[in-house]
C-alpha cells in the first residue's frame, strides 16, 4: 500500500555500485546505507550501464571484471555523454600499469582489492566533495520552485517544502527535463528502474502526491498533464 506520509530523504548521494561479487556488493551496500547513501547494485556492466544512462547518480563504484560488459569498456561508452559523474574503481589489480590504464580510461580512482571499507568511504566522500565543488548544476529552478539536489532541499516562493525520497526523484526528473514533456515510462525508470507497466497507476499516484505539495497552495500550477503522453514542468 502506498504511503503519503514516508518520512523525507535523509540520503547523502546516490550511488551505483557495479560489482559481479554478490557477496561484496551487498556489504558494500548496507554499509553505505548505513552511512545513509541510497545505493542500488548491478551484477554486470550491460545493466550498470542501462542503469546509469536512466537515474540521476552521484557516484558509480565501478569493479573492472564485470561479466558482459567489462569496466574499461563501459567507462569507454559512458564518459562521452557523462564526463561528470565520479568513478571509484574497484580493480584486483595490483600493477601501477593497470591502475594507469583505468585512470586513463575514464576512472576518477582506484581502490585495490582487497581493501578497507573505511577507506572505500573516505575516498567516497572525497569524490564526491570534489564533484559538488566542481558541478554546477546541483540546484534546478523552475519559476519559485527551487530544488537543491545536494542539499536535498525543496523550497516554492522560500517556503520549504517536505518530499518523500521517491517524490523527490519524480520532481528531480520532471525538472531535470523543464518545459520537455517527460512520458510515464520514463518516470518509471527513472525512479523506479523498472519498465513501465500500464496495468499500474503507480506513477500517476505518485506525481499526484507530489502536485499537491508543489502546487496546491500556489495559483500558478506548474505540473501539468499532457494527455496520452506523460507530465511536463513549466512556468509558462
Amino acid at each position: 500500500m502506498l504511503k503519503q506520509n514516508e518520512a523525507p530523504p535523509t540520503y547523502q548521494a546516490r550511488v551505483l555500485i557495479a560489482e559481479d561479487d554478490v557477496a561484496l556488493a551487498n556489504f558494500l551496500k548496507r554499509g553505505l546505507q548505513a552511512d545513509r547513501y541510497a545505493v542500488d547494485v548491478a551484477h554486470d556492466g550491460e545493466s550498470a550501464f542501462q542503469a546509469v544512462r536512466g537515474a540521476p547518480y552521484d557516484l558509480l563504484i565501478l569493479d573492472l571484471n564485470l561479466p558482459k560488459l567489462d569496466g574499461l569498456s563501459m567507462l569507454k561508452q559512458l564518459r562521452p555523454a557523462n564526463a561528470g559523474l565520479p568513478v571509484l574503481v574497484l580493480t584486483g589489480q595490483n600493477r601501477v600499469e593497470d591502475r594507469v590504464k583505468a585512470l586513463d580510461g575514464g576512472a576518477d580512482d582506484c581502490l585495490i582489492k582487497p581493501f578497507s571499507f573505511h577507506e572505500l568511504t573516505a575516498r567516497t566522500r572525497a569524490l564526491l566533495r570534489r564533484n559538488r565543488q566542481q558541478s554546477g548544476d546541483r540546484v534546478l529552478q523552475v519559476g519559485d520552485l527551487v530544488l537543491n539536489r545536494e542539499e536535498l532541499r525543496v523550497e516554492r516562493s522560500g517556503k520549504r517544502i517536505d518530499l518523500t525520497a521517491k517524490e523527490l526523484l519524480v520532481l528531480e526528473c520532471l525538472m531535470v527535463n523543464a518545459r520537455r514533456p517527460v512520458t510515464r515510462a520514463a518516470l518509471m525508470e527513472y525512479v523506479w528502474k523498472a519498465p513501465y507497466d500500464a496495468s499500474t497507476n503507480l506513477v500517476d499516484v505518485y506525481v499526484k502526491y507530489v502536485r499537491d505539495k508543489v502546487d496546491k497552495d500556489f495559483p500558478l500550477k506548474l505540473i501539468r498533464t499532457i494527455r496520452g503522453v506523460g507530465y511536463v514542468i513549466a512556468d509558462n
